[in-house]
């Protein structure tokens, strides 16, 4: 019969890193810990990264910023065909622990897992699935994890570009929605809410005890699911700098109409600023009332902002009328203005913003034109 020593022994805890998916929400990767118990021929994971899309409002929760997500307990055989099923590799690095540590985490994981304790405020920059699981295996080490010392130069932005790279609507969709503190240089800790980066710093940290004794982090590593090669799945076949591109060159066209006509295409300003006000109302939402960081940092407000929705009624009636709008006058200036500072601006914006300002900026030119030929 084994001893109590050799059943503390028999377990082991890992930390489980799953590669990008396809899907939006699986491009950065996943993290969840695995128990493993031999002698009580146990095996479970431990996964932070629970939701549900069928949730009252999750939508609007989500946007807001006020998605709740929760630790799930599943068989490790279920999560194994999961990843195999979708062709991503998972690997298992095995964390360093002592008997006393190995329970303390055992006993942080249960007591996470309590009805009143499993759902969590999700952040995905400061609160995710991987956070979670760096932190619940921390507090269980009777000492302080040692990670590598890494690039000073990394922002959430760039390491997010990583992840969206060939994936070229979700990476435009997030670059819109970003601010500025997204491209400030972060730390090493916080460059671990990306699962791989987690994954790199655990390899090479070390443990260190009251008493300066060291040892690594990670006893062992291997890869547990094989993956499929990941291919990037166009969500539309024209790229965000295609389309922006065009979207320039129509209102070339239609500008070139305009002037040549001497009128004002009242259907065009309803398509063009009622995209735009759309647009702007979901940027000042974020900017304005959501939690998710960095959001409320976002200089895009300036060229994608509510108010050519809240002004089109007015615009539309000046169209028809063949009344000068000083609105465009107005419009001119600041897209000039927006224009010339877009170099110098305090943030990154996507390729794809400069052409989408320049047709702006082209139509309401051609209202200015259209307007000194209806003299």
């Amino acid at each position: 019969m084994k001893s109590y020593a050799q059943r503390q022994d028999s377990i082991q805890f890992s930390l489980l890193t799953c590669s990008p998916g396809t899907e939006i929400y699986s491009l950065f990767g996943h993290t969840a810990i695995r128990y493993q118990n031999f002698t009580q021929k146990r095996d479970l994971v431990f996964n932070y990264g629970m939701f549900s899309f069928s949730a009252p409002n999750f939508i609007y929760r989500f946007v807001k910023g006020e998605t709740d997500y929760q630790l799930g307990v599943t068989e490790f055989r279920y999560f194994e065909s999961e990843y195999k099923f979708r062709g991503s590799a998972v690997y298992q690095q095995v964390i360093n622990l002592t008997q006393e540590e190995k329970l303390n985490l055992q006993r942080l994981l249960l007591e996470n897992y309590l009805p009143q304790n499993r759902v969590y405020r999700y952040n995905y920059f400061y609160d995710n699935c991987t956070t979670r699981a760096r932190d619940r295996i921390e507090q269980s080490i009777n000492g302080r994890v040692v990670y590598p010392d890494a690039s000073e130069d990394k922002t959430f932005r760039s390491i997010v570009h990583e992840y969206t790279d060939g994936f070229d609507w979700e990476g435009f969709g997030i670059d819109l929605c970003l601010g500025a503190q997204a491209d400030k240089n972060i730390t090493v800790r916080q460059q671990m809410f990306s699962p791989f980066y987690m994954h790199d710093f655990a390899q090479k940290a070390v443990i260190e005890d009251s008493v300066g004794n060291v040892r690594p982090f990670v006893s062992s590593e291997e890869v547990i699911v094989e993956a499929d090669e990941v291919k990037p799945v166009d969500s539309f076949p024209l790229s965000p700098v295609f389309c922006s591109i065009a979207f320039l060159l129509i209102n070339v066209i239609v500008a070139i109409f305009q002037i040549s006509g001497k009128k004002i295409f009242w259907w065009w300003d309803l398509v063009l600023y009622f995209i735009q006000g759309t647009s702007g109302c979901i940027i000042a939402f974020l900017f304005f009332f959501s939690v998710h960081p960095t959001v409320d940092s976002n200089w895009m407000i300036l060229l994608l902002n509510p108010i050519p929705l809240v002004y089109l009624p007015f615009m539309l009636y000046k169209d028809v009328k063949r009344i000068k709008d000083i609105y465009h006058i107005i419009n001119l200036s600041y897209l000039t203005l927006f224009m010339l500072l877009f170099p110098i601006m305090p943030q990154y914006f996507n390729v794809s913003v400069l052409p989408l300002a320049c047709g702006l900026w082209c139509n309401a030119l051609s209202h200015m034109i259209v307007y000194k030929k209806w003299k």
